[in-house]
């Protein structure tokens, strides 16, 4: 049976995981992505310690986190189609400013 310490070593992988992504990654796509698995990572975390304490309170921050994480990236791809339109590049060193 997963224990408590099963989950979060799984969310601190999936955090580490994105954590490298955005800073090792060099296009904007996968610098999104890799937010939004350390979004899932910290709601595993949620999940897991809400369920050991016989809590409901961890699945509802879980909803609003993946609520916040789906206007988040509605509106990180619009920025990201946005930006790929007008420099025709998806690294994040050509957008050093945001003067056009």
């Amino acid at each position: 049976m997963a224990t408590l310490n099963h989950f979060l070593v799984l969310s601190g992988v999936l955090f580490s995981i994105g954590t490298a992504g955005v800073f090792l990654r060099h296009n904007l796509i996968t610098i999104l992505l890799s937010i939004e698995i350390m979004l899932n990572a910290v709601n595993v975390t949620f999940v897991a310690v809400g369920r050991y304490q016989n809590s409901v309170d961890g699945q509802i921050i879980t909803f609003f986190v993946m609520t916040v994480a789906a206007a988040e990236a509605a509106v990180g791809l619009a920025l990201v189609i946005a930006l790929f339109r007008h420099r025709e590049t998806l690294s994040p060193d050509a957008f050093t400013s945001l003067k056009w």
